[in-house]
C-alpha cells in the first residue's frame, strides 16, 4: 500500500501511535521461555482506511467486536493478507458469518455456541467445495474465561466468559468438533482488581487446560491499559485499541 494516497496527518498519527506501543511490548518483561507477543489492532469504530493504513505499517492482526462491522470491513480489505480476530461477545445466529472472515474467535464461552460454530465451519467447507475453492484452515478458538470471583459472575451474568470449572468440558466439546482448532484461552482483567493477579490466574488456568491440550497454549490478554502486566505473565496474543487508533469515534 502506499501511504502518500492517505491524509499524511492521520497516516502519521498511525504510525507514530503503533511505533511507541510495539516499543512498550518489546520492553515488557515476560517469562523467560515466552516469544514476544503478538500484536492484534482493535478497531472497533473506526474506518476501514484505517485499517488500511495500519496495513501498510504491517499489521496483519485485526480485531473486531461486532460481525456487521468486521464482515463490511473484511469484505471492503479482502485483498489485504489480513487475519481477523473476533473478539467480541458472539450470539450463535452470527456463526455463520462470523466463519466466512475471521481466523480466530476469542470469546467461546458456552457449549451451544461451540455447536454452532462447528455448524457453520461445515457450511463454509460446503459452500467452498461447491464454489471449486480449497478448504479454508480451521478456525482458532479461545476460551473466554471470567476471572471475576463467583459472588460478583453471579451478581451480573450477563457479561461474556465461561466460569474455570467450566473449561474442561467447553475444551473438549471444541477439541472434539471437526473445522475448529482449541488455541487456548481469553480474558480480561476484572475491573477496579489487580491486572497482574487476574493474569498470573490466567497463567495458571492455561498450564490446567494444556495437562489435557498440549497444544492449546495461547493466552489472549491485556489491552492499552495493562499489557506489561499481561505479557509478563505469558500473555501470546495482546488486544490493543486505543493506544495505537485514538479515542474511539463517538457511535450515535
Amino acid at each position: 500500500m502506499n501511504l502518500l494516497s492517505t491524509p499524511s496527518s492521520r497516516a502519521d498519527e498511525l504510525r507514530d501511535r503503533l511505533q511507541r506501543v510495539r516499543e512498550r511490548i518489546a520492553a515488557a518483561g515476560r517469562p523467560a521461555d515466552a516469544a514476544e507477543p503478538h500484536l492484534i489492532v482493535v478497531t472497533k469504530y473506526f474506518p476501514a482506511s484505517d485499517v488500511e493504513i495500519l496495513a501498510g505499517l504491517g499489521v496483519r492482526d485485526v480485531g473486531e467486536n461486532k460481525d456487521q462491522e468486521a464482515a463490511a470491513k473484511a469484505a471492503e480489505l479482502s485483498s489485504l493478507s489480513l487475519s481477523w480476530h473476533f473478539i467480541g461477545q458472539l450470539q450463535s445466529n452470527k456463526a455463520k458469518s462470523v466463519v466466512r472472515y475471521a481466523t480466530s474467535v476469542h470469546s467461546v464461552d458456552r457449549l451451544s455456541l461451540v455447536t454452532a460454530l462447528g455448524k457453520a465451519m461445515a457450511a463454509e467447507q460446503r459452500r467452498l467445495d461447491g464454489e471449486g475453492l480449497g478448504p479454508r484452515p480451521d478456525l482458532n478458538c479461545f476460551l473466554q474465561v471470567d476471572l471475576r470471583t463467583a459472588p460478583a459472575r453471579d451478581a451480573d451474568p450477563g457479561r461474556g466468559g465461561a466460569a474455570p470449572a467450566d473449561l474442561p468440558r467447553l475444551a473438549e466439546a471444541v477439541a472434539r468438533t471437526p473445522g475448529l482448532a482449541l488455541s487456548g484461552l481469553m480474558a480480561v482483567a476484572p475491573l477496579g482488581g489487580d491486572a497482574g493477579e487476574a493474569f498470573a490466574h490466567l497463567r495458571k488456568l492455561s498450564e490446567q487446560l494444556q495437562a489435557d491440550h498440549p497444544s492449546a497454549r495461547n493466552i489472549s490478554a491485556g489491552m492499552s491499559s495493562d499489557l506489561e502486566a499481561a505479557a509478563a505473565h505469558g500473555a501470546t496474543h495482546l488486544r490493543i485499541g486505543s493506544d495505537v487508533l485514538g479515542p474511539r469515534p463517538h457511535v450515535r
